[in-house]
């Protein structure tokens, strides 16, 4: 299978979880489990074996930002990239949706959030974090007045 064919089932895969996350009210369990572990899951064997296939014929590094850029010049390695952007990014997406739940956080709250990780990642996880702390502060407010 190429890489540009392994890309066309990926993205879909990884924009099911995103749906079954921002429709989780409707189905909390099901959507977790899918978003949270079956996905990811397929992801991250998907990304071990693109490692595992190609790595070792990938020239490049990690050491200095050139030899990165020039790593990513390998279409499997940057598909491998790719994956591990969807793989992690849906992970914490479904971690947020899960916290948010236990936490009390309205899902029309955290559904900006959710978009953010999906689009940009840490600016998502980001946005999550400074949601739940100020929510816990306005908890704690509402509790002392």
């Amino acid at each position: 299978m190429t890489p540009d064919t392994l890309f066309q089932i990926a993205n879909p895969l990884a924009m099911a979880g995103w749906v079954a996350l921002a429709l989780s009210p409707l189905a909390p369990r099901p959507a977790l489990m899918l978003a949270g572990g079956v996905i990811p899951l397929m992801l991250s064997v998907a990304y071990a074996g693109l490692v595992l296939a190609f790595w070792s014929g990938a020239e490049g590094g990690f050491d200095t930002l050139a030899n990165v850029q020039l790593l990513f010049t390998d279409p499997a390695i940057a598909l491998a990239g790719w994956v591990h952007y969807l793989a992690f990014d849906l992970f914490v997406g479904a971690w947020a949706t899960r916290v948010a739940r236990d936490e009390g956080i309205p899902h029309l709250f955290l559904l900006p959030c959710l978009a953010l990780t999906f689009l940009f990642g840490p600016a998502g996880f980001l946005a999550f974090s400074a949601l739940r702390f100020t929510q816990s502060r306005l908890r704690a407010a509402h509790l002392k007045g």
